[in-house]
């Protein structure tokens, strides 16, 4: 079989209310996230072994590389001991929000699957992509998905509702520092006040589903930003700027440090990427792209 690639985009929340801790640790969520059609790309060529090399020298390729755990879940499910040499074609930043590593483990279950001659139906595919990660289900199908629980349970959107989000243009933004996920549900859990209540943040979805004349910038939520905020003020500062001087609405996406605004067909990019690059520095992340 000839070498294969697999498209492993990004992501954004649109919405994400962080809801309460749960008694194992995680926390309990509401959010809408959508796939863009931008990301990283992973190539599989038949091999006796598996292997990972990447694009990004910095990027672990070793066990702790949810690539090679998602490896060793599709043996683990399919107890197929075929091997693949894996590369990995980094685009998405680490520690944005944006999902990278989620999406970087089920395209190498896609792949494998592919390679194996798809052992595993779509439903159990699911299944092993949950156990990898609590966002992971999410990239399984590739449209934009409620998430709860702690990301592992996934409902689909009307076609309508689809149809509101798909083709939106976006611009991310990220500056030269990443943000570690692990901490800032940290930093919310230990104000124990900025949660909010399960059924605000149901209501609150409901309300932008129902209403079919509501703008996508109406789900704007994500209630880690005022803990992530509090420690990196230059990400509020940049959302005030890009407001007063553009008139742009921006969100942080899942736990940061990348944050997305929409914009409209027709809005020159140029002049936005222009200016946050000038204030952020040459280490700033900017990049147009599409929702999927």
């Amino acid at each position: 079989m000839p070498s294969i690639t697999i498209p492993s985009p990004a992501k954004i929340n649109l919405f994400l209310a962080i809801t309460g801790r749960r008694k194992d640790g995680f926390h309990d969520l509401v959010s809408l996230a959508a796939p863009l059609t931008w990301g990283d790309t992973l190539r599989a060529s038949p091999a006796k072994a598996i292997s990972l090399t990447c694009s990004d020298p910095a990027l672990p390729i070793d066990e702790s590389n949810l690539v090679l755990k998602a490896a060793a879940a599709y043996r683990a499910a399919t107890g197929w001991r075929g091997g693949a040499e894996l590369r990995l074609e980094k685009a998405i930043p680490v520690g944005a929000g944006l999902g990278g590593g989620s999406s970087n483990a089920v395209a190498a279950l896609r792949a494998l699957n592919r390679l194996a001659g798809d052992l595993l139906p779509e439903a159990d595919l699911l299944r092993v992509a949950t156990s990898l990660g609590a966002d992971c289900a999410l990239f399984v199908g590739n449209a934009p998905v409620v998430m709860r629980g702690k990301g592992d349970q996934i409902e689909s959107l009307s076609e309508a509702a689809h149809r509101r989000i798909r083709g939106q243009r976006v611009l991310l933004f990220k500056p030269g520092f990443g943000i570690s996920t692990p901490w800032a549900y940290q930093q919310l859990a230990s104000t124990g006040t900025s949660y909010l209540p399960a059924p605000e943040a149901e209501a609150r979805l409901a309300a932008w589903r129902e209403d079919e004349k509501a703008d996508i910038s109406q789900l704007f939520c994500n209630n880690l930003e005022a803990a992530v905020f509090a420690k990196y003020p230059a990400l509020a500062a940049m959302r005030a700027a890009l407001t007063e001087r553009f008139g742009l609405s921006s969100l942080m996406s899942g736990s940061g440090s990348a944050s997305f605004a929409l914009i409209d067909e027709g809005v020159a990019i140029a002049p936005v990427e222009a200016f946050i690059q000038e204030k952020w520095g040459p280490s700033a992340f900017v990049m147009t792209g599409t929702l999927a």
